[in-house]
């Protein structure tokens, strides 16, 4: 049976249906606004994975190109590895929902969301997101929702709701807010340096106008819902918890009095193995992931009840206390910009390289075509954290963090007419242990100013945390690892003095009230302030002068009727150019012509040359010429590159001339004059009133 549901939002009309397809997943939904589409179906194992120690969600969110009216590009011509936007969209959903499952759940569960129709007008994240948290309240999936998501603009000092593609482009701020009654649980956001109040103010909005969609979510499931399923959820028996709480308390105690987090590794390292010895024998019950997950149990409760009733945490600072904190630049001898920003044991290298328009990542998406000149890419190898595992490419955690760390610093970035590079920046992780992508976006912020990359101000982030136990709340600044591990949200703040720049929550209850946001900007904004000024200690604005070894870019524009001047057939003359200059050239369609080399000189020789190509003879004006042809009538003289003009017999000398070879020959350099440029623009050059110094052969003045 058919079931549909709408609600306005703004100006737009969302629809939900279900009922019509994929009616063997265990729900699927369609959600549509305008002539944007999206499926979301959910399906759940019918037994759970007992090895499991996690929760085994899968996110999926693919983007059809049929959907745009396009074929894919590619020998395959379909579909292949995910792109970074389909990479982020499935993050993007699976970070709210994934709180809302019961502890314990097991069972294998996959949320699919494939964009069927794309109007280019109307994003189809928010659509996904709405999609995932409808299909999962109606289905018989465990699901502790349903949850809201709006994306928030700000236009012309009002707020948009889901804005447009367009709208976006006018926006001071994007957000994307999700959440339940509870309260928030995500925010993905990027700003354009505005101040806290005005991101909470923004937040309030959201957070009102997602509820709405969370009461027609609640009405959709009690028309077509199904009943829950009962699965087992996956429980150590409550014997084994005091077990493992009496015998490691006291030593856990200990342990956490040692600030160093590869010691306290290798004592909790030691306790489990203990722990496992002790508990698992040949007719015990129990095994040793149990053993292990209970341990984790108890420490988690321990460490939250020191920071809770002690106010000191781990490593024995208080809850605003920040690490110290090191920047260096100029750290790598032959690259464009480089810094190591180091915070405690966070530590990023970050390393710029400055290229041309050639070097500009070329975007295919649903939406249009684009082009990014300016790319973050963040590394997080093992050794960073004391491991050994296969380096592989990049996985979902590093797409996302690069983004975060890319958004925090896009809003500073100078114009492609300020500063005409394509800027790469690399963020690699040395050593982690909490908050590695604000470690990123400082050391970004370092690299590109030793590079000499004109941002408008230097940014920096922090990552807070939260503990909350009942009406007991601690908001952490800088948290450790293990305060991300076992808090209650990772909240991560970017900005400069002016104001913020990006702002992600991730939280792992089911959602966090205005108030603790509130305090956690208010917090987080001291923090980033203190930072700052550590960073501008080191080097407070970019450098005036390039890397010697950076390309020199200069700039000129030529008619565009004359850019074909300039390639030649098929591409025969800028190729000879480069090839006798070792120059970079790059021409834009309306005539901007951008030549790179960190030879001044190779530059200049190229200008000159283009300029040359472009140039159009003058009447009146002496050239300075090389003979080409020789004609019983006169002599062909090249005056300008590829641009010759004919000099008549009688314009070769002031004395009679009866053969042209008598006075000229190919290959003759020759000072000659423009006497005329007739209807055909055939160019007439003189030889002779260009010296008009020479006698006359009768010996007159």
């Amino acid at each position: 049976m058919i079931e549909r549901t709408e609600i306005q939002l703004g100006k737009d009309t969302i629809k939900i249906e279900t009922g019509k397809l994929a009616k063997q997943a265990n729900s699927a939904v369609t959600v549509q606004c305008g002539g944007t589409v999206v499926l979301v179906t959910t399906v759940m194992s019918k037994e759970p994975k007992e090895h499991l120690d996690f929760l085994p969600l899968t996110v999926e969110y693919k983007e059809k190109t049929y959907a745009a009216g396009k074929i894919p590009g590619g020998f395959f011509k379909r579909e292949g590895r995910p792109s970074e936007k389909e990479i982020l969209t499935s993050r993007l959903i699976d970070r709210p929902i994934r709180p809302l499952f019961p502890k314990g759940l097991r069972n294998e569960i996959q949320v699919f969301a494939m964009v069927l129709s794309c109007d280019t007008e109307n994003d189809s994240d928010i659509l996904a997101l709405i999609g995932a948290s409808c299909a999962l309240a109606i289905s018989d999936i465990p699901f502790a929702g349903p949850m809201g998501a709006v994306k928030i603009g700000r236009i012309n000092d009002e707020f948009v709701i889901n804005p447009t593609f367009e709208q976006i482009k006018e926006s001071s701020l994007e957000i994307v807010l999700a959440g339940t009654k509870n309260g928030i649980n995500m925010i993905e956001s990027g700003a354009n340096q505005v101040s806290e109040e005005l991101m909470l103010e923004a937040m309030k909005f959201g957070y009102d106008k997602l509820l709405s969609l969370i009461t027609i979510q609640e009405e959709f499931v009690a028309k077509c819902g199904k009943q829950k399923a009962v699965v087992a959820l996956k429980q150590v028996p409550e014997e084994l918890y005091d077990s493992v709480k009496d015998f490691s308390l006291g030593k856990l105690s200990d342990v956490y009095k040692i600030s160093g987090k590869e010691q306290r590794q290798e004592r909790l390292a030691v306790i489990s193995k203990e722990l496992i010895e002790n508990l698992i024998t040949e007719d015990s019950p129990y095994t040793e992931s149990e053993v292990k997950s209970m341990l984790e149990k108890v420490e988690k409760e321990h460490v939250r009840k020191i920071i809770l009733e002690n106010k000191v945490r781990v490593d024995g600072r208080s809850y605003t206390d920040i690490r110290d904190i090191c920047s260096e630049v100029a750290v790598l001898p032959c690259t464009h910009g480089s810094a190591v920003f180091t915070r405690g044991q966070t530590q990023s290298l970050g390393v710029v390289t400055l290229g041309t328009s050639a070097d500009e990542q070329r975007i295919d998406a649903l939406v249009g075509e684009s082009k990014k000149t300016f790319m973050l890419h963040y590394n997080f190898p093992s050794f960073s954290v004391g491991e050994a595992r296969p380096i592989r490419g990049p996985g979902r955690r590093e797409i996302g963090h690069g983004a975060l760390a890319e958004r925090a610093l896009l809003p500073v970035m100078p114009s492609k007419e300020k500063f005409p590079y394509t800027i790469r920046l690399v963020s690699e992780i040395l050593e982690s242990n909490g908050s590695s992508s604000m470690a990123s976006v400082c050391a970004g912020t370092l690299s590109l100013m030793d590079a000499g990359v004109p941002i408008e101000a230097p940014v920096s982030g922090i990552a807070m945390g939260l503990i909350k136990e009942g009406d007991s709340v601690a908001v952490l600044t800088d948290i450790l690892g293990l305060e991300d591990h076992l808090g209650d949200m990772d909240f991560k703040v970017t900005g400069s003095k002016t104001g913020v720049t990006a702002i992600q929550l991730d939280s792992k209850i089911e959602g966090i009230n205005i108030e603790i946001l509130e305090k956690a900007l208010a917090q987080a904004k001291e923090a980033r302030l203190f930072i700052l000024d550590k960073m501008t200690a080191v080097i407070d604005k970019p450098r005036a002068e390039l890397s010697e070894f950076a390309p020199r870019i200069t700039i000129i524009t030529v008619p565009q009727e004359k850019i074909k001047d300039i390639i030649g057939p098929g591409g025969k003359i800028i190729k000879q150019i480069v090839a006798d200059t070792g120059v970079k050239i790059d021409i834009e369609d309306d005539g901007t012509v951008a030549v790179a080399s960190s030879d001044s000189a190779a530059s200049q020789k190229a200008i000159d040359i283009i300029q040359g190509l472009i140039a159009e003879a003058e009447v009146g004006k002496i050239y300075k010429g090389k003979i080409t042809r020789l004609m019983n009538f006169g002599a062909f003289c090249e005056i300008l590159p590829n641009k010759e003009g004919l000099i008549h017999v009688s314009e070769l000398s002031n004395t009679f001339v009866k053969n042209v070879e008598d006075v000229v020959k190919v290959g003759d350099q020759v000072s000659v004059k423009v006497i005329e440029i007739d209807n055909m623009k055939r160019v007439n050059l003189s030889m002779k009133k260009a010296n008009p110094e020479e006698k006359k052969s009768d010996g007159s003045d």
